[in-house]
């Protein structure tokens, strides 16, 4: 296996990427490396203030990147249709990083059209934001979209049964499904998008310490995440390495999963990775694409 790092990324002076989520943790990471190697970043989110100073961070790497920001709230559609639409309209997008997301809420919420948080955030979100946003990737000649899944989304808890959790509710049962969903949405995208110059690929960024974990509340979290800290997980810029990888390395194929090579899969290089259990099955791609159109009122044709 070759050693593959940052450093391997070619030019990619002329693309533009999009980074939901990219003023924090992998998000940020991945625009800072990728306006290092001359891209036009756009960071994504829903705080400008935010975005603002990740912007700030991105040119103290990079003095000369091109960047821009884009306030998207992925649990809010009338949001998510805003923000899709000014990106339809004005941008061609080479590099689409469905980044984003929100981990193991305490209690069940639910976003402004009613889906359980987790679910509605880190997948619901992300399918209508792409769905509006496509026009603008597939004007790219070479468009990759890249999906932040997670090592939850083999979990058996992270079956797609009761997707909306209104049967039950745990914080990480809800996040295993929203990361199965994306892994199974990505496939999906691949096989759909197979007769267009799109690829589409699904990472797990192994383990790291990001603004994710900070909405666990029970004293066994509190106890073990300053530990994980320390003894378990890498750094976000570590845990980025997949994102780029999947982005810009010549040597990947449209659909494949990917994850860190290392000790548990926690960090390392990246390499493909195994799917969850039964992930690839055409009729779950299928009835979760159909389910997801019927959700958000978005009909998705790439």
């Amino acid at each position: 296996m070759t050693y593959w790092t940052p450093d391997d990324i070619p030019d990619q002076t002329g693309r533009t990427a999009l980074i939901t989520g990219g003023n924090s943790g992998i998000g940020l990471e991945t625009a800072r490396v990728l306006a290092t190697r001359g891209a036009r970043v756009i960071l994504a989110g829903r705080d400008q203030a935010k975005l603002d100073e990740a912007v700030g961070l991105v040119h103290a790497a990079a003095p000369r990147a091109e960047t821009g920001t884009l306030l998207l709230d992925l649990s809010d559609l009338a949001s998510v249709r805003s923000a899709a639409q000014r990106i339809a309209e004005t941008e061609t997008i080479d590099l689409l990083f469905n980044n984003a997301g929100v981990m193991n809420l305490p209690t069940r919420l639910t976003t402004r059209d009613g889906f359980e948080m987790t679910v509605g955030t880190n997948h619901l979100g992300h399918f209508a934001f792409n769905a509006q946003a496509w026009p603008a990737v597939r004007r790219s000649a070479a468009a990759r979209v890249v999906t932040v899944s997670a090592i939850a989304a083999r979990w058996p808890m992270g079956k797609l049964d009761d997707l909306m959790s209104e049967n039950s509710y745990r914080g990480m049962t809800a996040y295993a499904k929203s990361k199965r969903a994306n892994i199974v949405y990505t496939l999906e995208l691949a096989r759909r998008a197979a007769h267009t110059p799109v690829e589409a690929f699904v990472i797990h960024p192994g383990s790291a310490m990001t603004g994710l974990q900070q909405h666990g509340t029970e004293p066994l979290t509190r106890l073990f995440t300053p530990l994980a800290a320390r003894l378990l997980m890498g750094s976000p810029a570590g845990a980025a390495w997949p994102s780029l990888y999947a982005a810009t390395s010549p040597d990947v194929t449209s659909g494949e999963f990917i994850g860190p090579a290392g000790r548990d899969q926690t960090s390392g290089t990246p390499e493909p990775a195994k799917l969850p259990k039964g992930a690839d099955n055409t009729e779950l791609g299928a009835r979760l694409w159909a389910d997801s159109e019927r959700l958000t009122e978005v009909t998705f044709k790439p």
